[in-house]
């Protein structure tokens, strides 16, 4: 078999059924695991992430208009429930995944039903809901029945032996809540293999909605070629107390994102914090207090003296150091891209804290999408009007490169492990119905709000109003010692931004490649004000040695030595691949490493921006200080 994955159809884009698509209410909920799984009652895994909002484009073409049920949550007694298929894969790696009939399950006698993507976020990750063929009523219990039967040929047989080797587990839906059982397991000496064939349903309800599903896996059958297995069901209804606002609590891990050691890294980096700001506020303010003493001193004495005078630090640099960067365009799209992501994640985090957005599927990145495409502007005003105080003339070209960098690179990546996908069957491969409505978004939506943004920067903002003149000849730039070059500088600067956030890192990672959803994030936006702190003083400092080294490149040398902490991010995605998860595969190592190297480019640009915006506000305060004759 192919490595990771069982070999499937090819996932097509399907039609918009329109009445499939009613926009779902808003409701605070909590996510948790879903009930027992296994012979044994083993708990289920939770999944991935959930839906909200989708792109406005995507929400504009697909029109809610569907019937009560499951979109509205609430059913009247002896009303259809639907049982959605969604996926199977192996347990070590939740983002491999593959359509449930993948795998020669047989579906129920019930007529089929239609399903189709709610949302851009369900698209994108994969979200393929098959209606199972089970007639499943409100409130009617259902005694064991058989809904079908399979003829396991050889081909069948090794289909499913692959994947309880490969410890397979699939994903059911039944009103959004999620449900996970294990297609089967081996004997002791790895010779025989069995099926699960009997699922347990048991459903609990709170007046006209459903707020508790529990599956239980029994009737073990071994795996024998050319045998027939009959699949059955029961279903059991029972009256429970959890309120609907309530019915996500269990799938929570309290004991691990709140645990005692994610508290203590939280508090950890507040005093990592505070000792630094401490220490450049102190070291800072007075190094600047005795420069401008020096200075002052200085334009005291008479030219004979100045001459003869040890003239040496930052203020000789006057002339230099508003000096346009080098290769501005780039600059200027990359802080403007970094700009956009601090809004992005600044406002996506605020939206999860309010409307708990793990509640539903593929929201969180339906709405991150949304938020992208909405902040354009922001990208196109930081962009727009640093590159015209740097002297830029191809504002048009700068403009498009602001506005596809970060859109490029994603799908590029995401292209390009499309085609592994593709290659393996995942559900993971992208629609093309869903490439082509994202191109729209880049297009009619990214594009047109970026040109705004770039307009009113240029217009706004755009005049080079430096405090100080800057010379036609650059002024040569002085020997200096090894540690203070800008590599090294680049190389040491994202050292303690990235301590400060990377117990945070391991937490995330776990949401996202484990069986863990992340919904703490409050401890987010903590760390995310934490890491814009450090970034900010640590590149203070780093600027300050370097001017007063009388080197005058601190645009880039600023940017990058706060990206550098995407070096070590992704360094450290290294020690979690290999210790922390069991993936392997071409599938789950591009997968992994792929979407690793976007996280880490993207965390990488924000910082840069960050610091950047940080260092620059910092100099032209000093220099606005400071008598140039």
């Amino acid at each position: 078999g192919a490595s990771g994955g069982v070999r499937a159809p090819c996932v097509c884009p399907r039609p918009v059924d329109a009445n499939r698509l009613r926009r779902r209410r808003r409701r605070r909920s909590r996510w948790a695991g879903a009930g027992p799984v296994g012979a044994r009652r083993m708990r289920p895994l939770p999944g991935a992430p959930g839906v909200a909002a989708a792109a406005a484009l995507w929400l504009l073409l697909l029109l809610p208009r569907a019937r009560a049920d499951e979109h509205e949550h609430t059913y009247q007694d002896k009303e259809e429930v639907v049982l959605w298929m969604n996926t199977v894969g192996p347990y070590h790696n939740r983002q491999e995944t593959y359509k449930y009939f993948s795998l020669p399950f047989c579906v129920g006698s019930k007529r089929s039903i239609g399903h189709y993507h709610e949302t851009l976020g369900e698209a994108l990750q994969g979200v393929e809901l098959e209606f199972s063929g089970l007639d499943i009523k409100f409130k009617d219990d259902v005694m064991p029945a058989t809904y079908c039967e399979i003829d396991l040929d050889k081909e069948k047989r090794d289909a499913f032996v692959y994947a309880i080797k490969n410890h397979y587990w699939y994903q059911m839906y039944i009103d959004d809540l999620p449900i996970w059982g294990i297609v089967g397991e081996a004997d002791e000496n790895g010779e025989d293999y069995y099926l699960w064939t009997y699922k347990k349903l048991e459903i609990g309800f709170n007046g006209n909605r459903i707020v508790d599903v529990n599956l239980t896996s029994e009737g073990k059958v071994k795996l024998v070629p050319n045998t027939k297995i009959q699949m059955s069901y029961s279903v059991k209804w029972k009256k429970s107390d959890v309120k609907f606002e309530d019915r996500f609590d269990k799938y929570l891990d309290p004991s691990f994102f709140q645990h005692r050691i994610h508290w203590f890294s939280i508090f950890n980096s507040f005093m990592m914090v505070i000792f630094l700001v401490g220490l450049v506020s102190m070291i800072l303010m007075r190094t600047l207090r005795k420069d401008y003493a020096r200075y002052s001193k200085e334009e005291e004495m008479d030219d004979m003296d100045r001459d003869l005078g040890d003239e040496y630090g930052w203020k000789q640099v006057h002339g230099d150091v508003f000096r346009p960067s080098s290769h501005p365009l780039i600059f200027s799209s990359l802080i403007g891209s970094g700009c956009q992501i601090f809004a992005v994640s600044f406002i996506v985090i605020i939206v999860a804290m309010i409307e708990d957005l793990y509640t539903e599927r593929g929201s969180m990145l339906s709405t991150a999408i949304f938020v992208y495409a909405a902040t354009s502007p922001v990208n196109g005003y930081f962009g727009g009007s640093l590159y015209a105080r740097q002297g830029g003339r191809r504002w048009i070209k700068q403009m498009f490169i602001g506005a596809f960098l970060i859109p490029a690179m994603v799908c590029g990546t995401a292209f390009f492990i499309n085609f592994i996908a593709i290659y393996y069957h995942a559900s993971r491969a992208i629609p093309f119905g869903t490439m082509v409505a994202v191109c729209c978004i880049c297009f009619f939506v990214i594009l047109p709000l970026n040109l705004v943004g770039t307009i009113l920067g240029r217009n706004l903002s755009g005049q080079p109003n430096f405090p100080c003149r800057v010379n036609a000849v650059p002024r040569p730039i002085p020997e200096k010692k090894w540690f203070m070059e800008p590599a090294v500088i680049v190389c040491l600067g994202g050292i303690l931004p990235f301590g400060s956030i990377f117990i945070e890192m391991y937490f995330i990672f776990t949401s996202f490649w484990a069986y863990k959803i992340y919904y703490v994030y409050g401890f987010m936006m903590l760390v995310l004000v934490i890491l814009c702190i450090v970034t900010v003083c640590v590149t203070i400092v780093c600027t300050y040695f370097l001017l007063n080294a009388e080197d005058y490149r601190w645009q880039w040398t600023s940017f990058l030595s706060a990206a550098s902490t995407a070096i070590y991010v992704y360094m450290y995605s290294f020690y979690y691949y290999f210790f922390k998860t069991k993936m392997y595969g071409l599938f789950q190592t591009s997968f992994y490493f792929g979407y690793m190297a976007v996280f880490s480019t993207a965390l990488g640009i924000m910082c840069g921006a960050i610091g950047y915006m940080g260092t620059s506000a910092f100099v032209r305060k000093i220099y606005t200080n400071v008598k140039i004759d």
